[in-house]
């Protein structure tokens, strides 16, 4: 992977600190949408543009929270390629499932970042929240994007959900919090670790907490309780990826998600919610890690992964609680 020092587009910093443990760089585009008029980025329908990768479980978060609030009218999408080389994501509208850029015309993301700041410095990500009048990025942090479709954009969504409801909002932030460091970031950590000692530590925590949202599962609905919420959108970006591409190629094979009761069905659940199958992209998943991590995969031999139904039933509906309902199209 590269980045950007200064504008210049050179070969990115290591990954791990001195002990191999792996280490995720900090976004740079904090800027806020806000639901008032009366403010830098006022929420509009039509003014914001998604970049997305379907691989990438930080920009699906953005992509599921889109669906369930319904505002496929009020914010466009572009598609990335899902492999990823020396000059980043890159735009391949001839290839299923991506798409060109129509915000900006660019080849690769990285001309859009330095659209919006000629001098940056630090990685090209996704997802990106690109603000059409302005021309600028207004967002590149995945948590707050999600957050402000979820609550700026609310009047502009066609189906009645509240991802973040007033009642829940402190246990919400609390679990989305709690569940970054061991397993949205462990399967990373343990993936990229250097050392044995640091993969250990990463597995370890990574393991306990599933065990723990397993058995927190087997008696309540969400994370939350009985309430659908943006932490259980966290949730699902991962595990619908681990039996896939975590548990084989970041070597987290203690134990597949399929085989946690509570979670695998937690799992088909949230994947059978409107519009959220349409957001799960397997191929562009295997592609892109299996082929991008070179130091990990160096054949770039990409694993078949095992055929599940996440279409499947689920005995989700014996606990209290549910999606919201009528959720109108």
């Amino acid at each position: 992977m590269h980045q950007f020092v200064d504008g210049e587009w050179v070969a990115e910093r290591e990954a791990t600190n001195d002990d191999g443990e792996f280490e995720r760089q900090e976004t740079t585009f904090r800027e806020r949408v806000e639901p008032s008029d009366h403010t830098t980025f006022p929420a509009e329908s039509g003014r914001y543009h998604l970049y997305v990768s379907y691989a990438c479980p930080w920009a699906h978060r953005t992509l599921v929270t889109r669906a369930l609030k319904g505002l496929e009218d009020a914010i466009s999408v572009d598609v990335v390629d899902p492999y990823r080389d020396k000059n980043g994501w890159q735009f391949t509208p001839e290839k299923e499932g991506c798409t060109a850029d129509t915000a900006n015309g660019a080849a690769f993301l990285r001309e859009v970042y330095l659209e919006a700041d000629p001098n940056y410095t630090g990685r090209v990500t996704v997802p990106v929240l690109w603000d059409r009048k302005r021309e600028t990025i207004v967002n590149n942090e995945s948590a707050e994007i999600m957050r402000m479709l979820d609550t700026a954009f609310d009047r502009f969504g066609t189906r009645d959900v509240d991802l973040y409801p007033e009642s829940h909002r402190e246990e919400v932030d609390r679990l989305i919090d709690a569940i970054y460091d061991p397993i949205n970031n462990g399967v990373y950590r343990a993936g990229f670790a250097d050392t044995q000692a640091a993969y250990e530590q990463a597995v370890g925590e990574l393991f306990d907490a599933l065990e723990q949202y397993d058995e927190l599962l087997s008696t309540q609905r969400y994370l939350a309780g009985e309430v659908l919420t943006e932490a259980d959108v966290a949730m699902f970006t991962t595990i619908v990826r681990f039996d896939d591409v975590y548990h084989t190629h970041f070597k987290c094979n203690h134990k597949k998600i399929s085989k946690y009761p509570a979670l695998w069905n937690y799992l088909k659940e949230l994947y059978q919610l409107p519009g959220v199958a349409e957001t799960v992209n397997l191929a562009h998943i295997r592609e892109h890690y299996y082929t991008t991590h070179t130091d990990i995969n160096p054949k770039r031999i990409v694993a078949v992964g095992p055929s599940h139904d996440f279409g499947a039933s689920h005995d989700r509906e014996r606990l209290p609680g549910g999606p919201p309902e009528p959720l109108s199209e």
